[in-house]
């Protein structure tokens, strides 16, 4: 039995699956449907899903189109980046961490609007579903959530075209099927499906869209520098920037020397593994500068510390946990941490590869006088062997305690 739903606030993108949804919503729940389009900076026109929606029947006033670039990068990717998160030890969360800046938006336009369902084109076998919802019910826990892909039988590709077809529904590309199912943002684009649903075969090169083969990138390596304030990118090259600006300019110079590929199977969280393909290329930049400056600024047990931390809350942000209290306690932990990772990275981009050449902080805690190998008058070497024997003096008494242990591990090894 359908629920009595009044108005729904759908997350729509003007392609086929969403443009389905607007119209199921219409014809299935009798409800009235606001559309909300999120520019984050996936590089395609987001207008058109304004012509989309007036011709589908959308009220003018229920149809939003955001920018919401610079939210996107300065309040959900730099606070991620802070915490060098990656899933996985190689996914940099591209698409994860947009679902929650899209689910607040959802949420707000919802409240606005007064309506009182939230709708997502995401399907039953992803991770998108949970991470939608996940942040609709942490937001607003009475609302009601429609995820059609759940609850019609329209799954395959084919039914959706004849559903289309049968409602005038325009599509694009004349109805021809893109090669692979792709996600893109500011952060990154994602390819999943096709041929990569075969872990053993090789993506082909046609299919990145953003970054040149490293192999046909520049045979010159380029330096660039970033400047850090409380862990966050705030310059590039000595040039002050926008959050997004610093993310768009350095995708720029990755996809330009083929930096920031990755193909990779992961376990989602519903159980199933699954094999992507990834470019990230101006966020591969800013990993390996972020922990170049934190190498300097950061105390050895504070470091230490958050790298435990770190799979953790990368756990959390796939997983769609964004808006949960352990998420934003660690984030106060997180945050806590950069107060003094501030400076400077220089970094060489060479066909595929990102170096650190130099760290520089007035917070370093880098004391060349302590560590040189020449001369100093600051550390007397002869302290390490009481040092040494202090932390060997466990092992000591246990040798003397219980010689037949010893024996044994002796023995092991023999």
């Amino acid at each position: 039995m359908k629920r009595n739903i009044k108005k729904a606030v759908l997350a729509y993108s003007g392609g086929l699956d969403t443009s389905i949804i607007l119209k199921w919503l219409q014809d299935e729940y009798k409800c009235e449907v606001v559309t909300f389009t999120a520019d984050l900076g996936q590089g395609e026109e987001v207008e058109p899903a304004r012509q989309k929606a007036l011709k589908l029947g959308i009220k003018p006033e229920n149809i939003f189109i955001l920018d919401l670039r610079e939210e996107f990068v300065k309040d959900f990717v730099f606070p991620m980046f802070r915490a060098n998160a990656i899933y996985e030890g190689e996914y940099l969360l591209g698409t994860s961490i947009a679902r929650p800046l899209i689910a607040k938006k959802q949420i707000e336009i919802a409240k606005e609007t007064g309506a009182d369902a939230v709708s997502h084109g995401a399907t039953g076998k992803g991770n998108d579903q949970v991470r939608f919802e996940l942040g609709y019910l942490g937001l607003d826990p009475d609302i009601a959530v429609i995820a059609p892909w759940r609850e019609w039988d329209l799954n395959s590709r084919g039914k959706l075209l004849d559903y289309a077809k049968e409602h005038g529904i325009e599509i694009d590309k004349k109805g021809k099927s893109s090669p692979y199912s792709m996600d893109a943002n500011l952060l990154h684009i994602s390819y999943e499906g096709e041929i990569l649903e075969d872990p053993s075969c090789e993506p082909e090169e046609s299919m990145w869209l953003w970054s040149v083969s490293p192999q046909d990138a520049p045979d010159t390596p380029e330096y660039i520098t970033i400047s850090y304030k409380n862990g966050d990118p705030y310059a590039i090259n000595h040039t002050d920037m926008s959050p997004a600006t610093i993310l768009e300019t350095l995708n720029a110079y990755g996809n330009k020397h083929g930096i920031g590929r990755i193909d990779i199977v992961e376990n989602r969280f519903v159980g199933m593994k699954a094999r992507g393909c990834y470019e990230t290329p101006g966020g591969t930049i800013m990993l390996k500068a972020h922990r170049a400056i934190e190498s300097i600024t950061l105390d050895r047990e504070e470091a230490h510390l958050k790298d435990e931390l770190m799979p953790r809350y990368a756990k959390l942000i796939y997983n769609g946990f964004w808006w949960s209290p352990e998420r934003e306690m660690l984030q106060s932990a997180i945050d806590k941490t950069q107060e003094n990772v501030n400076g400077e990275v220089k970094l060489k981009l060479y066909k595929g590869n990102v170096m650190v050449v130099g760290r520089s902080s007035d917070e370093s805690l880098y004391s060349q006088e302590h560590s040189t190998f020449e001369e100093d008058e600051v550390y007397n070497q002869k302290d390490a062997e009481g040092f040494i024997r202090l932390n060997a003096l466990r092992f000591i008494i246990e040798g003397k305690k219980q010689p037949n242990r010893l024996k044994r591990m002796h023995n092991k090894k023999s």
